[in-house]
């Protein structure tokens, strides 16, 4: 069967030569031996007698071996078989042909079965195995900690930081069902190795999580991005990036682009793609400092009035539009004008001076992002 009938499969040849001639070989005799018993007028093979089936299994997925010649090479052994007993049956054996017919193709079934879960199995453990090791390598690069095999990974200059944040809609590691959410991983992670053309690594958790991208090269359209994402992840993704030269900035990175989300989030950008420009005062501003803990206490003598809050903040969105603050709030202007005089006197801000409104401001965001 070896030397004739399987080399004729596609990848056979280039299989190892203790492969060919030792495992598949032995294989082959134990399945005839099986199979001679069993025409013998013996029982039928119990589980045991398949144990030989299922380590070969186990070890040609280990090795990679494709599951269509695996599986090639048991049909091509029942079916050369078969042809050996219907060349050797004379006339008046047809009855006995029939029968042994039916235990080699019965026989063939249980082998292929066996075959394919053991196969299967190993395959999803291996997958498991090194997903977990991606992880396991995402988290050291984020922590900023000793990374072994970083290197064979790529991730040995330049890196592409994303932070991703979800608003709303599906959350990858917060859905009761386990099922659901290793769907969604493997579907952003797939997403995300065609929007970089790489295999990228991918730490997502919770509300969102980074994604880590190996290599010097340019950074794809976010918003694009973002809009591939959302069938995926819901219309509340944030997404964030940023480049450094070399994986010892990963850390800072990751915590620069955490931040960027944030700032958006707290000045009420709706969720999308942010880059640090879109909010480089905001974010400026919202840097602790030693005057930090004086500015947030700016606002304490309104931090019990939300209405005036909300007017603010609205107010300071809007680049300070009194009659856009008040068609997004439902106010009167003279309401929100009212609204804006009270918070002038119970705080002491000039809400008219561009001084006055940067440090209203900055105690928004110190506020927002305690």
């Amino acid at each position: 069967m070896a030397r004739e009938a399987f080399e004729r499969l596609p990848g056979y040849a280039g299989l190892p030569a203790d492969v060919k001639d030792v495992e598949i070989a032995a294989t082959a005799r134990h399945g005839m031996r099986l199979f001679l018993d069993r025409a013998a007028g013996g029982r039928p093979p119990t589980a045991v007698g398949y144990d030989l089936f299922r380590e070969r299994a186990a070890q040609r997925a280990d090795e990679g071996m494709p599951l269509h010649l695996l599986l090639g090479t048991h049909c091509l052994g029942a079916h050369v078989l078969w042809r050996a007993l219907r060349d050797a049956a004379g006339p008046a054996d047809a009855t006995a042909l029939a029968e042994l017919s039916d235990h080699l193709f019965a026989a063939q079934r249980r082998v292929v079965t066996a075959v394919t879960e053991t196969y299967l199995d190993e395959q999803a453990a291996i997958a498991a195995e090194r997903r977990e090791e991606r992880r396991t390598l995402a988290r050291a690069l984020l922590d900023g900690t000793p990374a072994p095999g970083a290197d064979a990974a790529g991730f040995a200059g330049p890196v592409v930081v994303l932070c991703l944040r979800l608003d709303e809609g599906p959350r990858p590691g917060t859905s009761a069902d386990p099922v659901a959410v290793r769907r969604l991983v493997r579907r952003l992670q797939s997403a995300l190795d065609r929007a970089f053309g790489t295999q990228v690594l991918m730490l997502v958790e919770g509300g969102g999580g980074h994604v880590l991208v190996p290599g010097e090269r340019d950074l794809p359209e976010l918003d694009l991005l973002v809009g591939e994402l959302h069938e995926l992840c819901g219309a509340g993704l944030r997404l964030a990036a940023a480049t450094v030269a070399a994986p010892a900035r990963i850390p800072e990175a990751a915590r620069t682009t955490e931040e960027i989300i944030r700032v958006a989030r707290a000045c009420g950008r709706p969720p999308g793609a942010h880059v640090l420009d879109d909010v480089l005062l905001e974010y400026h501003l919202s840097r602790p400092s030693a005057g930090s803990a004086r500015i947030a206490a700016l606002l304490e003598p309104v931090a019990e009035r939300p209405e005036l809050l909300d007017t603010l903040r609205t107010y300071l969105k809007l680049r300070q539009d009194r009659r856009a603050t008040g068609r997004l709030l439902s106010l009167h202007p003279n309401t929100v004008d009212n609204r804006l005089a009270r918070i002038s006197a119970l705080t002491g801000l000039d809400l008219t001076a561009s001084h006055g409104t940067a440090l209203a401001l900055a105690a928004l965001l110190l506020r927002d992002l305690e």
